[in-house]
């Protein structure tokens, strides 16, 4: 999973939020629904390359449960939003 330019893109759109900074800090302050998640899932698998819908991903199991999908989130965010030495 990754959040691509084009997923970010995506998930602004789902969650219909004017900006990058805004998603960021929907998600950073704790404001976000089970429904966010699965959008913020859903890019990240679509930008790792997997060809899913939202009804897919819904009808499936997250090992884990929601705790494990939230951490799966954070994590997304935490590599899209992280510059390391290798990226610059």
């Amino acid at each position: 999973m990754r959040l691509t330019l084009g997923a970010l893109a995506e998930l602004e759109a789902a969650l219909e939020e004017g900006s990058l900074l805004a998603l960021v800090e929907r998600f950073e302050s704790g404001a976000f629904s089970t429904a966010d998640l699965i959008a913020l899932l859903l890019a990240g698998l679509r930008g790792g390359g997997l060809d899913i819908d939202r009804a897919a991903l819904m009808a499936g199991t997250i090992e884990g449960g929601p705790i494990a999908a939230a951490k799966a989130g954070a994590q997304l965010l935490k590599r899209a939003f992280s510059v390391t030495d290798e990226a610059v």
